[in-house]
């Protein structure tokens, strides 16, 4: 018989000075947040540790600062606040080797607070939407409290945890967060769409980023054949795709006939589509994200994002100057491994300009910005004007190259630049 806590008692266990984990992206255990927030008068100097996390979990409140001090290993919106405060801070590092943190006892886990799926009949919960870091924080944790959710999936590969691992289960229904990307296109993304489809090869396995970008790639592959999929996060534009037969997984060396990736994140469509699906399988994040893993596919192709990037290729993907904006995630981890493919492409692609009309191709990056790929690891970058490919092209080629691609209002002032630069 399975008993369950309420979780106002379950998280009592919770003791001031102990380094929290908290499950993250559609699987944030948002419920036992708030209790353990509840709690805030009674400890101090609690860690809490994630990468991104939805919901209403806000510790940037002055009753909070005391209690908490949340150390994101990816800041998401409802945590860069407090991640740019004296109350917390980020830690750059691969998301490949953030499990490494915790087996390696670099960041030790007291508590881990997860969200998965009822017990089947043999006991066993499953992660769900996030196995990613998820995994090795359940293998490290002191204590393991969850939150049992009928609502999340249960997916295949890496994310089963047996009930008699976690200390305090915990009951509560809940509809999980959606995000749906593809209404969050304008026609600049759309085009940008289109130009990464198009370098795209049929029998191609592919890695797409978080954002809207990506998702509108898949929109514009219903014409390949034999796609497999390797990457870190899934989203719904790749089950008309596995529908029609576009996503077969058909020539891939490792996982052959089966999508791999770390967590997912998007509409009820897609928790349902993945739902107890063996040809989806959700993994550890050390094994999507490694490298030596990511190359043995065959035309792997990375497609990623980025804030700005100088005429050198040195590309910003995680902070708008010193201010934290996100983190450095697996981009760097999938661009590595998609040059050290057999006909690999790294793409990176983004927007010419901002939402307020700055160009994202600039003389240099902002001040204390952070180079997640670094010029010598960039290959493609496409922009709604263009594609360029910088691999082996010296400093002056990549400026006149980025320039071509940058928007027409702000081609005249970056050719000023070059000019003066390489006069």
């Amino acid at each position: 018989m399975i008993e369950y806590s309420q979780a106002k008692d379950a998280v009592k266990i919770i003791k001031s000075g102990d380094r929290v984990f908290i499950h993250g992206s559609a699987a944030t255990p948002v419920h036992l947040i708030e209790e353990l927030q509840n709690r805030h008068d009674e400890l101090e100097n609690v860690e809490l540790v994630s990468i991104t996390n939805l919901g209403d979990i806000n510790f940037d409140k002055p009753e909070y600062r005391k209690s908490f001090f949340f150390n994101s290993l990816f800041v998401s919106a409802n945590t860069r606040s407090v991640v740019n405060s004296s109350d917390g801070d980020y830690v750059p590092v691969f998301l490949s080797q953030i499990p490494q943190l915790f087996r390696k006892n670099i960041l030790p886990i007291d508590v881990a607070l997860i969200q998965v799926s009822p017990p089947d009949s043999h006991g066993y919960c499953s992660l769900g939407t996030s196995v990613d870091i998820a995994k090795a924080a359940v293998e490290t944790s002191r204590v393991i409290i969850a939150q049992v959710n009928p609502k999340m999936p249960r997916t295949h590969g890496d994310g089963f945890v047996h009930v008699k691992k976690i200390h305090s289960l915990v009951w509560y229904e809940t509809d999980l967060p959606e995000v749906d990307y593809s209404s969050k296109v304008n026609e600049a993304i759309i085009s940008i769409g289109k130009n990464v489809a198009s370098l795209i090869d049929d029998g191609a396995t592919l890695q797409m980023g978080i954002g809207s970008i990506p998702d509108q790639v898949l929109q514009n592959l219903q014409g390949h054949k034999n796609l497999g999929i390797h990457t870190e996060m899934l989203s719904d534009g790749i089950i008309p795709l596995l529908q029609k037969g576009v996503i077969n997984n058909s020539h891939k060396k490792l996982n052959v006939g089966r999508s791999v990736t770390g967590f997912m994140l998007g509409t009820r469509k897609l928790y349902d589509f993945v739902d107890d699906n063996p040809s989806i399988r959700v993994m550890d994040i050390a094994y999507v994200n490694d490298t030596s893993v990511i190359r043995q596919n065959p035309k792997a192709t990375a497609i990623n994002s980025a804030i700005e990037i100088d005429l050198t290729g040195q590309v910003c993907a995680d902070s708008i100057g010193t201010y934290q904006y996100s983190g450095i995630g697996g981009q760097m981890d999938f661009i590595r491994g998609a040059s050290l493919s057999e006909d690999g492409k790294p793409i990176i692609a983004l927007p010419s300009v901002t939402s307020k009309g700055k160009s994202r191709i600039v003389p240099f990056l902002k001040e204390g910005a952070g180079v997640v790929t670094t010029r010598g690891h960039v290959h493609w970058v496409v922009t709604e004007y263009g594609i360029v490919d910088l691999f082996g092209k010296n400093l002056k080629q990549r400026g006149r190259s980025l320039i071509s691609i940058a928007h027409p209002d702000h081609r005249e002032s970056l050719e000023r630049f070059f000019h003066e630069r390489y006069k």
